[in-house]
């Protein structure tokens, strides 16, 4: 599978995806928010996990390539997480560092939000980061979501859970649509 947007591709990762993805998620700086920075175990493993998401739920995070140099930048996509002990859809995204503030994970993760509504049953979708993480807060709410939450996470920091229904969505494109007339 493979999704666009005007300036990215977003496609499953797969093996060769590794170097790329281990600059960004073995990245202090970019994972401060994460309980961990990743080894190269991890990010093998999760390459093999969203790999066995695709195909157990039909999606996962993918890569987000740009289209102009076909260089892989991050990740971003639909995963079952565990918010505050209820299994939800959650919109994530990892941008490498060289990358950021292009408004590639906005980009992004609006493309997978659109996605989530077009092709699964889910009436709501989530994206959930540290309450310290302010930058996803913003791709968040640039998304059209709005906070619904905040909870103190495993490692005892406040963590804040933004939403957006499928209701929220489609008067979000139907206004979409009427500026463009």
């Amino acid at each position: 599978m493979q999704l666009e947007t005007e300036r990215l591709c977003l496609r499953e990762l797969t093996p060769d995806d590794f170097p790329a993805l281990y600059a960004v998620l073995a990245d202090s700086d970019i994972m401060q928010h994460y309980p961990y920075t990743f080894d190269e175990a991890r990010v093998r493993n999760w390459i093999a996990r969203n790999m066995e998401r695709y195909r157990v739920f039909g999606f996962g995070l993918w890569a987000v390539v740009l289209k102009e140099t076909d260089e892989m930048i991050g990740d971003c996509g639909l995963t079952m997480q565990n918010i505050n002990g209820s299994i939800k859809p959650e919109i994530g995204y990892h941008i490498n560092k060289k990358h950021q503030r292009n408004g590639y994970a906005k980009e992004a993760a609006r493309k997978c939000r659109d996605w989530a509504f077009q092709n699964t049953p889910f009436n709501i979708v989530y994206s959930y980061m540290k309450k310290a993480n302010i930058a996803s807060a913003a791709t968040a709410m640039a998304n059209g979501m709005r906070r619904v939450e905040e909870f103190t996470d495993a490692e005892n920091e406040a963590t804040m859970v933004y939403a957006i229904t499928r209701d929220e969505w489609a008067q979000l494109k139907k206004r979409g649509s009427q500026k463009e007339r």
